[in-house]
């Protein structure tokens, strides 16, 4: 693709802005660690909603994001903790909780973030290698090195680690300061560009209504190839005996993921950078309403674009080889030149925001909650910081090297998503049944690894990948769960000193802590847990009618679309007026 002198003109002012802001914030993210790693839980949230759509780049159900706002994102803010492994001892007591708060800083911290960080420089690889125009002198040097080298891969590989060179410069001086601010210029420029994406991706297909027809001949054809049978690629609900994705993949996704599984962006409970955000808000009004904004930003609103891009794809490139690419062939052949420049900015900001939060979270747990908690104790605050701005650089390296040696986007998905196979019902549970001890999350993390391991090398199913990858996901889910029940039931629950320290600090529903807030009359017994399940819902219905009455807008069936949207704002202004009810002032922890 031909890049034009204001093309690389708007790429260098894009990064100049991003280092402006890592600049400005320098001085503010270098007085503490709760400054670089949770901005002195001063963010606004707006602002912390924001981030977490800015950073979070895979979609599957708001079932899990809108059970975060509603019941777990004051629990979180209410543990006053920089990382959701700190809770671990605050939750748990002994030997056995700081062994696990160890073992999921170093796990989560470099391991599972080096995975991801991998995962995305390899689509970012496969970006860079379609769009960016090579310099001769470049494939003259790498052909003089070695003649089989794959040019344009190692080209994009130089200019991806030249971009998270840079990404861990800014983030490591600015902190997390600097990632929320330049997450939200990332988010506009983003959305914008997405936006205009899909306009044009559905311009060359022939219009909305030639878009609608041709996907209808496809239908018709793969249903003569199948020999019958229903379905379209519009459908909600996938046909039963769909190869992309069969029922039973779709039960897995809609029925069992979103509470059983861990993986980045969509913890059960919330954990990880979406936690760090909720640590992040100025209060518990401001951790529910960031959360609240980034669900409704991230399933309602930004997929459309997306998919209307996907869907544009499809017809134009029926035949493409790797469909991953096919969002980015609609990019080089039809954006009209004017937007190259943007586009390039954009598909970095999607990549460096995603690197910049990785890298402050993934060292916020190596300095927090092992290297201050178990290498260097005592020092004081200016050392920790320092600390952590070595680690964030250490961590912008590490995950360059792993991606070097990642082959597939897919699967690297699929190994994270069964690394977190069945641990998700522990991170639910330990909020609401006393009983949860430290071992019950070693037990299901150990336990999800281990099977994953086992069936990637011994056990082989029947079926096709979709079909196959949800067995492994279900046989997990069913294994850990056993696993982490039997060794709960097993094992000694946690000191009541401990479990009283918790429940006094966090206020968790006395629903599955009786027995403990019975021994602190002092605390007022919450009582919430129906009002939270109505909310819940209420939160699931709201995102779901906006995510499809705007799909039917688009798509022409104007009268069920506004229907849709009607029901959604009803269930909105009933959330609202259910808290409001309830008296907001107990969110701000008055």
């Amino acid at each position: 693709m031909r890049l034009t002198l204001l093309d690389w003109l708007v790429v260098a002012a894009y990064f100049a802005i991003n280092l402006a802001i890592g600049i400005y914030y320098r001085s503010k993210a270098s007085k503490s660690t709760g400054d670089f790693f949770v901005s002195g839980r001063q963010v606004s949230w707006w602002l912390a909603g924001t981030s977490m759509v800015a950073t979070t780049f895979a979609a599957d159900t708001p079932l899990s994001g809108m059970m975060t706002v509603f019941f777990f994102a004051r629990l979180w803010r209410r543990a006053e903790v920089i990382t959701d492994a700190e809770l671990v001892e605050l939750r748990y007591a002994g030997k056995p909780a700081a062994f696990l708060r160890g073992f999921r800083a170093l796990y989560f911290g470099i391991l599972m973030n080096c995975l991801i960080v991998g995962w995305v420089n390899l689509a970012m690889e496969k970006i860079l290698a379609t769009v960016l125009p090579i310099p001769e002198w470049f494939t003259h040097l790498a052909q003089n090195i070695y003649s089989g080298v794959d040019v344009p891969k190692l080209y994009a590989l130089v200019v991806i680690f030249a971009i998270i060179a840079f990404t861990g410069f800014y983030t490591s001086i600015s902190g997390l300061w600097g990632v929320l601010w330049t997450d939200l210029v990332q988010f506009i420029l983003k959305m914008t560009m997405v936006i205009v994406l899909a306009y044009y991706g559905i311009e060359a297909v022939g219009g909305m209504a030639a878009l609608k027809a041709k996907l209808a001949a496809i239908d018709t054809a793969h249903r003569a190839a199948a020999g019958g049978g229903s379905g379209s690629i519009l459908s909600f609900v996938p046909f039963l005996h769909s190869a992309w994705m069969p029922f039973l993949a779709f039960a897995m996704y809609l029925g069992v993921n979103w509470w059983a599984n861990w993986y980045p962006g969509a913890e059960p409970g919330g954990g990880g950078y979406i936690a760090q955000r909720i640590f992040c808000a100025k209060d518990e009004k401001h951790s529910l309403w960031a959360t609240l904004w980034f669900n409704i930003a991230h399933y309602a609103l930004r997929p459309w674009p997306w998919i209307l891009t996907a869907l544009a794809s499809v017809v134009l490139y029926p035949s493409l080889k790797d469909p991953e690419i096919g969002f980015i062939k609609v990019w080089v052949d039809y954006l009209p030149a004017a937007f190259r420049g943007f586009m390039l900015a954009a598909f970095a900001a999607a990549y460096m925001s995603t690197i910049a939060t990785q890298l402050n979270w993934g060292s916020s747990y190596i300095v927090n909650d092992f290297y201050r908690r178990f290498a260097v104790r005592g020092r004081d605050e200016r050392h920790y910081v320092l600390a952590s701005k070595g680690f964030t650089a250490f961590l912008a390296i590490l995950g360059a090297v792993v991606s070097l040696f990642m082959s597939s986007v897919g699967g690297a998905w699929e190994l994270l998503l069964g690394i977190g196979a069945g641990t998700g019902a522990v991170y639910l549970l330990r909020w609401y049944w006393w009983r949860i001890n430290a071992w019950s999350e070693v037990a299901s993390m150990s336990a999800a690894a281990i099977t994953t391991m086992a069936l990637r090398w011994f056990v082989h199913f029947e079926g096709s990948d979709a079909t196959v990858f949800a067995k492994r996901i279900l046989f997990t889910v069913a294994v850990t769960t056993v696993v982490w029940v039997l060794v709960t039931l097993l094992t000694k629950p946690e000191p009541e000193s401990r479990l009283l320290e918790f429940y006094r600090r966090v206020r968790p529903s006395v629903m599955g802590w009786k027995r403990i807030a019975a021994q602190a009359p002092e605390i007022p017994a919450s009582h919430d847990g129906w009002y939270n399940l109505v909310d819940w819902l209420l939160g699931c219905l709201m995102v779901y009618m906006a995510l499809f009455g705007i799909g039917k807008i688009i798509l022409g069936s104007l009268g069920i679309g506004f229907l849709f949207l009607v029901i959604s704002v009803i269930a909105g202004y009933a959330i609202y007026w259910d808290f409001s009810r309830r008296g907001w002032q107990t969110l701000a922890g008055k």
